[in-house]
């Protein structure tokens, strides 16, 4: 139920492309500038580690705060939410744009998560909103195939403008799109929350959600799944400019172009989920999802570690990982937020929560065990994806064969 502005309808074309655009705001954030790394490093005279902490400590913003928008757009309403986020994020892009040290570059990607994570956590509450569980699947899973459109074309776009203009130009363009996101949710977002609970902000109401949410088997399967294949995909995301431009010497202007070649694994991915679910269910979607998932982070693993460190070798097992990521990420996110309509906001906010948190730690973990090859990425990589193939069989499969 919403209340009539003018507005399209929350199921028109116009809000399924802004809500695909608010749900991007994560991966273009962090895919844009992926080229830039670095040489970022080297303008700011600073380690790998330091650099890969503007993704890691960008995730850690964005995890914090969705435990907080999720209650703020189940107790003030959807549309009021985004729009703040939204300008707290383009503060952030803008400060990241001027930041004169790596230090203050970090504290600005901080903000600038802060915001960004508005979008995700309430658009994925506004799908919850508008569609019931098993259509919620399917229109998840089309809009993750056309977001990944966005990180397909983000990191192309990035090298490019670094090659041009250096890096601070990718803060310009995120300013830009978080300016037309603004302008969006304006214009085109009724209110979709029609049961606004007033003691949704309460500390004592917070924890009890979030306790039942946690103890609730099916939510926390289906959100560490999304949480561990998370992690599997953001270990390459957070690797793959050291590996492909500093171990394979790719230059930064043609990297976007070898992310572009895993990312379209996702486009397909998505499309097939949305086909997928619809006809065999949104469960055995994602174990089948979760099976190639596992078997293409460790045939990359097992290439890498018998000394096979081609693009061949890394790009096709993980375009087949990112193919098989787009059926288990946005079936299990309907999973989990399905059991809880009037905690909707709240078990989006946990899903993102978990999912941030482990791929942060993925990140970290690559930058502690980097050797100048593609082993730890491969690995890691291979780790999570098995990780999220045994949580789903051990807490969500034997749930709902019973």
């Amino acid at each position: 139920m919403t209340i009539n502005t003018g507005r399209p309808a929350p199921t028109s074309f116009p809000v399924a492309a802004l809500l695909t655009g608010l749900v991007a705001f994560g991966p273009i954030s962090t895919d844009l500038y992926l080229a830039s790394l670095p040489d970022m490093a080297r303008d700011f005279h600073t380690s790998v580690e330091m650099v890969q902490l503007t993704l890691s400590v960008f995730l850690a913003g964005f995890a914090t705060a969705m435990l907080i928008y999720g209650p703020l757009s189940d107790r003030f309403g959807r549309r009021p939410v985004l729009m703040a986020g939204v300008v707290i994020y383009l503060a952030g892009s803008l400060a990241c744009m001027l930041a004169p040290s790596i230090e203050a570059l970090i504290a600005s990607r901080f903000l600038q998560a802060l915001g960004a994570c508005c979008g995700p956590v309430v658009g994925r509450a506004v799908v919850r909103d508008v569609y019931p569980r098993e259509q919620a699947a399917k229109v998840l899973s089309y809009m993750a195939s056309a977001m990944a459109l966005a990180p397909f074309a983000a990191p192309i776009a990035g090298g490019w403008f670094h090659t041009l203009f250096g890096w601070r130009s990718n803060f310009v363009l995120l300013t830009v799109f978080g300016l037309v996101l603004l302008a969006g949710v304006w214009r085109w977002l009724d209110e979709t929350n029609a049961h606004k609970d007033p003691h949704a902000l309460s500390p004592i109401r917070m924890l009890g959600n979030y306790r039942a949410l946690l103890t609730d088997r099916l939510v926390l399967g289906y959100t560490l799944t999304v949480a561990f294949t998370f992690g599997a995909m953001f270990t390459f995301i957070s690797a793959s400019s050291f590996v492909l431009i500093d171990v394979m010497g790719l230059a930064p202007a043609f990297f976007g172009f070898g992310f572009a070649i895993v990312i379209s694994g996702y486009i397909v991915g998505g499309f097939v989920a949305g086909r997928w679910t619809g006809r065999i269910g949104l469960d055995r979607t994602v174990l089948i999802g979760a099976i190639l998932c596992a078997a293409a982070g460790l045939v990359a693993a097992g290439l890498s570690w018998s000394n096979v460190q081609t693009f061949q070798a890394v790009l096709l097992p993980m375009m087949v990982l990112f193919l098989a990521a787009a059926l288990v990420l946005p079936n299990s996110t309907a999973g989990a937020i399905a059991p809880h309509p009037r905690m909707a906001g709240s078990a989006s906010a946990l899903v993102g929560f978990v999912q941030m948190v482990l791929g942060g730690t993925a990140g970290w973990l690559h930058a502690a065990l980097f050797d100048h090859s593609t082993r730890a990425l491969t690995s890691l990589a291979a780790v999570m994806a098995c990780g999220a193939l045994v949580v789903f069989l051990l807490l969500v499969r034997p749930v709902n064969r019973s």
